[in-house]
Formats: structure tokens, C-alpha cells, sequence
């Protein structure tokens, strides 16, 4: 396999040094393969080039393009991408290659495509030992890409896509049409298709190996009114006419398996092509987690009688569930089992485990004598969402081929995992996790507020400790998550190809991939920054009280930040060539502009309401001010609706502003704000306050007590001490400020610290003696590993360290006030009290007990610290340079 290798940089000028080189092969190629590699090093193979090299096999040249042959006894679905692939060379060169199925290859230079055991094409090459296919043949879902000389009698040569399933084959073509600058995502986010007038593919093997996550898929859920409205609008519904975008998206994207939109629509009966063109294509089906036996919710409510209760309507329920195994018949699906009360909500309190286990003996009964094979060769899956999950904690359990599908608590944090080292399970272990919810504390549905580096570190974990049978993630309306969707399925694929140090590389990649290389540095830091601002706080939760407004000047600068952002994306969009711009506005400039103005809205409502207290004259001015802000949040989705001639009308619809409770309001409404008769003023405006700049600190002291405190951003460490197996390692760009730092690997075990544990640092010159408060701001993740909780532990200089747990008196579910608190917030905030005897220089240190805590954040509170919601911004230090305005740091990085 021909690769290019290129070493993860640790500099700033490195980086860039690394993103010219990428650039410089991203010119000859809007596609970026990730090639496996060591978690520190980044390996792509660019195989195509508009340059022919040495010996490239032309796939279009001089105005004429190889042709494409595959054998008519191949999967459908592999002779239906074989034809986008006969499209998409279109695309690029505006040549259309012959595409046939029926007669021998004939011609000097020919496309061969076929599956192991499927294709005679294929098989002749590899009984002639043409072809090498022992890394390929009985894999899942691999293939080869290679140039093979003098393939046949009459053909000189050949570039052959072999595949070793129906999927594995599919995954090639696709692979082919990315390198050649066709994006997954060209027609669900209109990216244009840079012109090539010739593509020359590199001699050699070329393969993306085989999947780490056997199944790898999105779930279209909370979809009224925004998905619901435009499927309505441009196909009559959400029919198979829609559905086929969703499977090739999904193919392109080198996922295979689905759960279906169900809020009012059931996949198997609203239209019946949907399911027989989903097996054709490829496409793994399957149920949400609690829509048992391949039939959904919406079904029972069309067919069923009687109540959902499994102990008075037994034989009802059953016929159900048969019926489900039936009109599955032999198509590819994941059968969800057991069951929650109807309408996704807990079961009775009457229930319990015997029910349940007889609940799920019953189910395989059905799908033994429906299939005519034993029910252990039906791929199935038990979710533990929610409650369910108590019941397996207390005991119950499902047969060891069945899947075991673990879930967050509904924003991103991971529940619960297996344990390091425990007997694995033949059904293994999945993960269900999201991107969008319909919930307390409050739904979240309008824009992506799912910064990639917590995707990486919670699904990180779900990896290291081996739950990668399935990984599946409520996506809402699909749009607009493509960026996250993305990054889950090619994560997925391999988890070890992406280290914490290159979500951002990927992240300039990706923005490649859709734009080119010219602004891939710029875009990927947009797309970054406007997550890792939106996931501060939700939209949806935002309010004029999020913020302080005389505190930190914390609105002022979170407006700013969000406003900066803006004019850096408004400005690549004016360079932008015009067919690019409709996709730049979907995928980057949308989103900024949107968040940026709700944000500034509520920013207002808090400064009139201030105004109003004491009289000033501002009042009125600032009230018209946030009504313009609000009718602007209008004029935002309908030049969104407007694209593309207005092919994605409705995708918007989502509201966002003036909930109440968790629950969405039937329409936004405008934040009250208040107004002064004439002649009411009475107080002129202050005059603005001038902030001081802090005094430079001696050389060597660390960071400085200013105003009654000390605030360390976590990965400013001086020194970190590591143990014998785990290191420290920081996480670019994770968390509400700066990053997050945590040790690696995951899956060693906790341990109360010793003098020599792992522990960080950090140097600070306090002013003050006496009791201080020690905050460490932490990543919400939950106690997925089960017992009392995750632990660290805090002191200073040789005291004994203070263990602290996370999850004291916490429980993921709603009505749980720590939880709500720290989902809402994106951050749990502990405290540890200390007595210092002397002013001076300190050392603080933070100490590694248990895996998978990660801290953002230290605030040593000498009586100083005022409310704000992000706390106080990073003190002074001698050892932290302050960063240049036009330094270019990590993408994403503030």
C-alpha cells in the first residue's frame, strides 16, 4: 500500500508546516484516506492524482475514461453504487464512462469491480492468481483497490475493486469516488465537485482495512417539525423516496445500519419499498431501543388492541412481535428485544425482572420459528437505556449472543461500561449515544453543539474498553450534524487512526474535503470553535441570566468571541468561489451566524433589563435593539430555507427561543424586556469601567493570586508526574475554556495516591493565608466504570491529598439536581478545603485516582471569586505567554 507518512508535530510552526505539506497533496485531491497508524502518527493514502506519474492507471484522460465492468451475478446493490461511480466520474470530468454488466471486459485499460464469491470477474482473476485476495476474502466489510497488469486475454490492465462482502465492495467504489473529489456529503449539503480533466489512479494495493465497529450507523429521531416538514414538502413524506439519500449518505459515509425516523412514522409500513430498497442497498435495519422485534411504536398504535403490558395481553403482543419477525424475513436487521412502556416511557412498577427475561425467551422463541434457524444466528440487541439499565445492574440478564447496547445519558456522557478485562461476550457490547434530545433538563434539536474532542474522548473510552459491536448516534434531523456524523462513522472504522492531538488535523481534513485547501485551516477552526461554544450551554437553555454581566465582563466577551467568529467566517465566504457558497452556508456560516445572534439577543435582553432598574436612558434604545436581534433570527432561517433554490425549506424549522421548561414551545417567542415612559430617565449611563491591566509576575512564580484568586487553565501545568502505566495527556480543545487533561490509558485501574502516583502541578504565589477553597472544573462524565463513584484528589505543597468524588449524591436521570445541573452546564465543579500558614509560593497539585476524570480547570478561591457561569478568567503566570492576536494555535483552541 502506497502511504505518506507524516509525523504528528508538537509546534505551532510544525502544525503548519504539516498543513502546507497536506495542503500540497490535497491540491491533486479533495479526499483525505486515513490509512491505519500508530495513535501517533497520521498516515493517509492519497491514491488519485490529476498527475499520471509513474505508471498511474489512467481512469480519465485524454478526454476518454476507462470503462466500468462488473458481473451481472454481484449484489444489486453493488451494480447500483457501481453506476454512481459511473456518476460521479461525470461529475468531475464531465465524461461518462461505459458501465456494463453482461459481456467480457474488452479494452486496454478497464474498471473491474465485483465481490469474493459474487462476481466471476473477480473469482477468474483470483483462481489465475491475478489477484491476492488472502487479506480480503471472509473479512467483514474489506476491500482491495489495485492496478493489476495484463489481467485477461485483451485487456493490458485493469484497476479492480474487490470486495469480500456486499458492503466491503460498496466501501471500494465509494473510496474511489471520495479520492476522486466527490464528497459523501454533495448532495445533502450541495458540496460541489472541483473539475478534473484527467484522474490517474497510484499502482499498488490500496485497502482501509477492516472495521474496528462491526455496526456503524445514525438514528433520525425528534424529527417534527424540521425533517418531518421538508420530506413532506419535496418527497410526500418520509418514504422511500427520501430514504434512499439517507442509504447512500450512510454508504458514502462507510456506515451500514439505521434505525429509522419514528415520531409518527413506521418504516416498514408507511411505505413498503423503504425496507426492500434499505436490504438492496445494503443497509443494516434496525428499531430504536424501544421499539422491540422490527416493528415501531407508530405500528402498535395502527395495529394493535389492547394495553402494551406483556402480563394481561400476552398472546396480543406476541402476534405483534411475529408479525415484525415476518416481514423482516431474510432482509439484514438487528432486532431490538425486551420492552419499555409504550411511547418510550419506564415500565409499570409492577414489573420486574422474571417478566422481562420471560419477555425476552418469548421474543427468541418467535424469531426462531419465524427465520427456521436458531435464534442466536439473528443478530440482536438489548439496550440498556435509562431505567433498563437498573434492571441489569440488579440482575437480569439475556442470552450471551445478544448484544448488550450501553447508552449515554442522553448528552453525551457514557452510563455505564463493560468491565476492563471481563469475559467478553459473544454478542458483545454497543453503544447508543447522542447528538440531539427530546428531554429534561432540555430538549436540544436546532444546531451541532457536539464539539469533536468530547465525541473523541467519551467514544474513546466505549473503544478501550471494548464496546465496538455497534456504535449508533441520534442524529435528530440529520441536518445540520454533518460535521459530528462524520467524525463518529469514520471514528468508528478505526478508533486507533485518530490520536486526542489530531481531532484537529482531521478536523482541517474534513474541511478540505468540502472546500479545498486553500481555507481548510480557517473553516476546520469555525467548526470548531462555534461547537465548542454552542456546547457551553445549549441554545435551547440560554437565557439572559446565563452570563454574568458585571462580573469578568463574561457576557461582553462571550458576545465578542461569538461576533469574531463571525466576521472570520463572513470574510472565507466572501472568498469563496460562488458554487461553493450555498454549502459553505450550510455547513459553517449558518450556524455562526444564528448563534451568534441569539447570543447577542440575550446579551441585550440582560443589559435592558439592567438599564431599567436604574432608569437610564439606554432602556429603550437597548429594548429596540433586542427586537431587531429577534426579527433577525427570523431573517437567518429563511435565507438558510432559501439555498439551493429552496431545496431544504423547513430544515429549520426547529424553535429555539423562549422555552419555559424542558419541553419545546409551539413557536420562539421574543424575550420580555422592558421600556421607560418618556421623560422617566433619570439617571445618566455610567461611564465604562477601565480594566487594569494585572501586573507581570517574577520569573519563576507561576501563576499569581489577583483580586482573591488564582484560575489555572488545566493543561498549564509545570510539571506532570507520571506513574509506571499511565501518562498525562492533554485534550486539545475539550472543554468550555481551553482543554481538558486526563491520563492515558483508560482502562487502568484507580488507585488512592501515593507519593509517587500520578499527579499534576502547578506553581502558584499566593498573597494570603489561612482557609482557601480549591474548585476543579471536570468534565461531566459519569461513573461508567459502577461503584461509588469516580475519584481525584487535591492538595497543596507535601499535605496529604483530599480524595474527591464525582458522583456524590449524583444519579443520570432527570429530577437528579447535580446531574441536571452538570449536563446543563457541560461541568461538574467540586471543591476541596484547604489552610495554607504562609504566603508566598505554593505548589497544587492534582492527583490521578481514578481513570477517565478529566479536568479543565483549577480556581483557588482565596475569598475573590465572584458568580459567573464560565468562572474567572486564567490569572497571570510567568510560565503561560499571553498568545498573540494572529497566533495560530490548535484548531478550535481560544
Amino acid at each position: 500500500m502506497k502511504t505518506l507518512p507524516f509525523t504528528q508535530p508538537h509546534t505551532c510552526a510544525a502544525r503548519r508546516s504539516w498543513l502546507g505539506r497536506l495542503t500540497l497533496v490535497l491540491l491533486f485531491s479533495t479526499s483525505v484516506a486515513w490509512a491505519q497508524a500508530p495513535k501517533s502518527t497520521l498516515k493517509e493514502d492519497i491514491y488519485v492524482s490529476s498527475e499520471k506519474g509513474k505508471s498511474g492507471f489512467p481512469l480519465a484522460a485524454s478526454g476518454k475514461t476507462a470503462a466500468l465492468f462488473a458481473s451481472n451475478t454481484d449484489w444489486p446493490g453493488v451494480l447500483r453504487a457501481a453506476k454512481d461511480l459511473q456518476a460521479d466520474i461525470n461529475r468531475v470530468t464531465k465524461l461518462t464512462p461505459t458501465f456494463t454488466t453482461d459481456k467480457a471486459p474488452t479494452g486496454k485499460e478497464v474498471v473491474l469491480i465485483g465481490t469474493i464469491g459474487k462476481s466471476a470477474l473477480i473469482d477468474g482473476l483470483v483462481k489465475a492468481k491475478k489477484l491476492d485476495v488472502s487479506g480480503v476474502a471472509g473479512k467483514w466489510e474489506t476491500f482491495v483497490l489495485q492496478v493489476v497488469e495484463k489481467p485477461m486475454p485483451g485487456v493490458e490492465r485493469a484497476l479492480v475493486i474487490a470486495g469480500s462482502d456486499k458492503r466491503g465492495t460498496i466501501y471500494g467504489i465509494y473510496d474511489l469516488s471520495q479520492q476522486i473529489g466527490v464528497s459523501p456529503w454533495y448532495w445533502w449539503a450541495d458540496v460541489p465537485t472541483k473539475p478534473q480533466t484527467a484522474l490517474y489512479v497510484a499502482p499498488g494495493r490500496h485497502s482501509q482495512g477492516t472495521p474496528q465497529v462491526k455496526y456503524r450507523g445514525i438514528f433520525l429521531n425528534d424529527e417534527a417539525p424540521a425533517l418531518s416538514g421538508w420530506a413532506k414538502e419535496k418527497f410526500g413524506g418520509i418514504n422511500s423516496k427520501m430514504y434512499v439519500h439517507v442509504f447512500e449518505l450512510i454508504l458514502r459515509l462507510k456506515g451500514n445500519y439505521l434505525w429509522p425516523a419514528m415520531w409518527g412514522n413506521a418504516f416498514n409500513d408507511d411505505d413498503k419499498q423503504s425496507p426492500v430498497l434499505a436490504d438492496e442497498y445494503g443497509i443494516v435495519m434496525g428499531t430504536s431501543h424501544h421499539e422491540p422485534m422490527v416493528r415501531s411504536q407508530q405500528e402498535w398504535k395502527r395495529f394493535g388492541s389492547g394495553p402494551w403490558n406483556y402480563q394481561t395481553n400476552e398472546k396480543t403482543l406476541q402476534d405483534f412481535w411475529r408479525q415484525g419477525i415476518k416481514n423482516m424475513g431474510s432482509k439484514e436487521s438487528i432486532v431490538t428485544l425486551a420492552m419499555r412502556g409504550d411511547g418510550d416511557e419506564p415500565m409499570s412498577e409492577g414489573s420486574n425482572i422474571t417478566l422481562l427475561e420471560k419477555i425476552v425467551a418469548d421474543q427468541r422463541k418467535i424469531i426462531a420459528e419465524e427465520t427456521g434457524k436458531p435464534a442466536e444466528q439473528t443478530p440482536q440487541l438489548w439496550a440498556l437505556y435509562k431505567e433498563v439499565q437498573d434492571y441489569y445492574d440488579k440482575g437480569m440478564r439475556v442470552p450471551d449472543d445478544v448484544t448488550l447496547l450501553l447508552c449515554d445519558d442522553n448528552w453525551g456522557n457514557l452510563r455505564k461500561l463493560p468491565k476492563a478485562g471481563e469475559k467478553p461476550r459473544k454478542g458483545g457490547y454497543g453503544i447508543y449515544y447522542h447528538f440531539d434530545y427530546v428531554g429534561g433538563p432540555r430538549n436540544y434539536k436546532w444546531l451541532n453543539t457536539n464539539p469533536l474532542p468530547r465525541i473523541w474522548e467519551q467514544m474513546h473510552l466505549a473503544h478501550e474498553y471494548g464496546a465496538n459491536q455497534i456504535w449508533i448516534v441520534n442524529v435528530g434531523d440529520l441536518k445540520p450534524m454533518e460535521f459530528p456524523i462524520s467524525f463518529f462513522l469514520d471514528y468508528a472504522w478505526n478508533p486507533d487512526r485518530i490520536s486526542a492531538d489530531q481531532v484537529d488535523d482531521y478536523s482541517r481534513a474534513w474541511a478540505a474535503r468540502q472546500f479545498g485547501p486553500k481555507h481548510a485551516a480557517g473553516i476546520a477552526d469555525i467548526l470548531a470553535k462555534y461547537a465548542k461554544y454552542n456546547s457551553r450551554r445549549k441554545p435551547e437553555l440560554l437565557d439572559a441570566n446565563t452570563y454574568s454581566l458585571t462580573n469578568y465582563r463574561e457576557w461582553e466577551t462571550v458576545v465578542a468571541d461569538y461576533n469574531q467568529l463571525l466576521t472570520q467566517a463572513e470574510a472565507i465566504n466572501q472568498q469563496l468561489p460562488a458554487e461553493y457558497r450555498d454549502a459553505y452556508y450550510q455547513l459553517v456560516l449558518h450556524p455562526v451566524q444564528a448563534c451568534a445572534n441569539l447570543n447577542e439577543l440575550y446579551y441585550t435582553v440582560a443589559q435592558n433589563r439592567e438599564a431599567a432598574k436604574a432608569s437610564l436612558a439606554t432602556t429603550n434604545a437597548l429594548a429596540e435593539k433586542a427586537k431587531a436581534l429577534y426579527a433577525k433570527d427570523a431573517e437567518i432561517t429563511k435565507r438558510y430555507h432559501a439555498l439551493a433554490g429552496g431545496k431544504w425549506n423547513h430544515m429549520m424549522d426547529q424553535t429555539h427561543i423562549g422555552y419555559t421548561y424542558w419541553q419545546q414551545p409551539e413557536q420562539n417567542a421574543m424575550p420580555a424586556v422592558q421600556t421607560l415612559a418618556p421623560g422617566a430617565a433619570t439617571t445618566p449611563a455610567p461611564a465604562a469601567s477601565v480594566q487594569k491591566s494585572p501586573a507581570k509576575p517574577a520569573a519563576g512564580a507561576g501563576f499569581v493570586e489577583a483580586d482573591g484568586y488564582v484560575s489555572i487553565e488545566a493543561e498549564h501545568y509545570s510539571k506532570a508526574v507520571n506513574g509506571s502505566a499511565v501518562k498525562w495527556q492533554t485534550i486539545p480543545d475539550l472543554g468550555r475554556t481551553l482543554s481538558g487533561v486526563s491520563t492515558f490509558p483508560t482502562t487502568v485501574p484507580g488507585q488512592d495516591p501515593t507519593a509517587s502516583s500520578p499527579h499534576l502541578e502547578y506553581r502558584v504565589q499566593l498573597t494570603s493565608t489561612g482557609p482557601v477553597t480549591v474548585q476543579a472544573y471536570l468534565a461531566p462524565t459519569l461513573n461508567f466504570s459502577g461503584g461509588q463513584g469516580l475519584r481525584y484528589a487535591v492538595s497543596f505543597d507535601d499535605e496529604a491529598p483530599q480524595i474527591i468524588n464525582l458522583h456524590t449524591g449524583m444519579v443520570a436521570d432527570n429530577g437528579n439536581r447535580p446531574w441536571e445541573k452538570a449536563v446543563a452546564e457541560n461541568i461538574l465543579i467540586k471543591t476541596s478545603k484547604h489552610t495554607l500558614s504562609k504566603p508566598g509560593a505554593h505548589v497544587l497539585k492534582f492527583w490521578r485516582v481514578d481513570p477517565g476524570v478529566v479536568l479543565e480547570k483549577l480556581v483557588v478561591d482565596l475569598g475573590g471569586v465572584k458568580p459567573s457561569y464560565l468562572g474567572p478568567p486564567e490569572s497571570p503566570s510567568s510560565t503561560v505567554a499571553p498568545k498573540a492576536a494572529d497566533a495560530k494555535g490548535s484548531v478550535g483552541q481560544r
